[in-house]
């Protein structure tokens, strides 16, 4: 009797295959070709039949070539670092799209020479900040200040406050960036208070310019104290102001979140943001403030390392003049709104047998952004065995577990993506319905 591993076709002929030839041309070969290895083991284990090798390669195919995988954010966290923070809005996502290929980012199609990088969504960024005497955008905010220290302070004092010697994600400390371009600091007054004498007496012929570096991750309260920005310009160093989270004017629910006009009104040199945080856009570093500074920062040749590709500023642009992005609209979202859309799921998931309620919940803006500030919001509370396997499905949906419950959070799940999540939760009630069936 012949092997029946004879009978397992060859990758070539799998490859040569319609359906396995047309992912080829959508996923790239080393994707398909990885594929048709699994199904071709699995034919010489006896797992599948050598005839079946052609379908078992298909169902192994990712849906697409890069791994990460679009996920629903049900949190209640509107800017979740773990889930990649601001999501672009549908404006900045088509811009991306239209960006994707060859696109005019450094071309004057009027003249046909060369252009300014970006002057699209630098223009846009200077109309959102008029107080600025001129912009610019590297690729985070941590880049921003490093630029900052890198211009400015080589071989010099940055004077900075002891309360804001913070530590941003995944370890990276700010005084150990800064530090890292040859800048020395000097750390004046406390933990907790930190008054404009401070500043002060630590200027002398060494001073670069005065940091101040808004805690936009932890906050202090009670006794406490901290120099404003119009106190320090007054010193006479230039003062530069980290503001986080990328407020460009002042916002009515985060009275205490420090914004970059305000802040340029008050005196500040240079404002440096993140733009995929409150603005809602991609990841970007902002620098904005004084034109001559801007200017010597632009020219700095760690400038050419920092800078943004063109997808990001396609996606700044859009954000910047298009449509309210979706951080923004979270934000803004009425409690009795949210809650009548939590009421019309959690009845629909009710109809199916689900076990659904719906209840009150506290938001939070979350990235770095607003620490402390909570939004009143409604969640659809389920069982929290729910939570696993949602993020286990097609289409994962993240929530959070909280007393015992799963609670998918309407302020963080768009109109849009509520048909989705709904088919989530049915799909996961009927495997869960079936697994509790018993054998017969």
């Amino acid at each position: 009797m012949s092997d029946p591993r004879r009978l397992i076709p060859g990758t070539d002929s799998v490859l040569a295959e319609p359906r396995i030839a047309a992912a080829v041309r959508t996923l790239g070969r080393p994707l398909v070709k990885a594929a048709v290895a699994e199904a071709q083991r699995r034919a010489r284990t006896g797992e599948i039949a050598p005839e079946d090798v052609v379908d078992a390669a298909v169902g192994h195919l990712p849906e697409r070539a890069s791994g990460l995988r679009p996920v629903i954010n049900a949190t209640g966290v509107l800017v979740h670092t773990n889930l990649g923070r601001a999501p672009l809005s549908h404006a900045a996502r088509d811009a991306v799209t239209a960006a994707a290929g060859c696109t005019d980012v450094e071309f004057d199609l009027a003249e046909g020479r060369r252009a300014r990088r970006g002057r699209g969504a630098l223009a846009a960024l200077a109309e959102a900040v008029p107080d600025a005497g001129a912009v610019h955008v590297v690729n985070n905010n941590a880049a921003a200040l490093l630029l900052c220290a890198l211009v400015m302070a080589p071989g010099l004092e940055i004077v900075i406050s002891r309360g804001e010697l913070v530590e941003i994600g995944d370890g990276f400390r700010i005084p150990e960036l800064l530090a890292s371009t040859g800048a020395r600091l000097r750390e004046v007054g406390t933990t907790n208070r930190t008054h404009v004498r401070d500043y002060a007496e630590a200027i002398g012929p060494d001073t670069a310019f005065l940091l101040k570096v808004h805690a936009s991750n932890f906050h202090i309260s009670g006794f406490t104290a901290a120099a404003d920005v119009a106190e320090l310009a007054a010193l006479g160093p230039p003062v530069v102001v980290d503001i986080g989270s990328g407020l460009l004017a002042p916002h009515p629910l985060l009275p205490r979140e420090p914004d970059a006009a305000t802040t340029l009104r008050a005196g500040a040199a240079l404002v440096t943001a993140s733009g995929d945080k409150l603005l809602g856009g991609p990841q970007a570093g902002l620098l904005l403030g004084e034109a001559e500074l801007v200017e010597r920062l632009r020219r700095h040749p760690a400038a050419r390392a920092l800078r943004v590709d063109k997808l990001t500023l396609a996606a700044l642009e859009a954000t910047l003049r298009g449509p309210e992005p979706p951080v923004r609209a979270a934000l803004a979202a009425d409690e009795t709104a949210l809650r009548e859309r939590a009421t019309r799921l959690a009845e629909r998931l009710r109809a199916e047998g689900v076990p659904a309620q719906v209840l009150r919940t506290e938001a939070a803006v979350g990235g770095g952004g607003a620490p402390g500030v909570t939004l009143p919001s409604a969640a659809v509370g389920l069982p929290a065995r729910y939570g696993p396997l949602l993020r286990a499905g097609a289409v994962p949906v993240i929530g959070r577990l909280e007393r015992g419950r799963c609670l998918l959070d309407l302020r963080t799940i768009g109109v849009e993506e509520e048909r989705s999540v709904l088919e989530a939760v049915l799909a996961v009630h009927g495997d869960d319905h079936r697994s509790e069936r018993p054998c017969r």
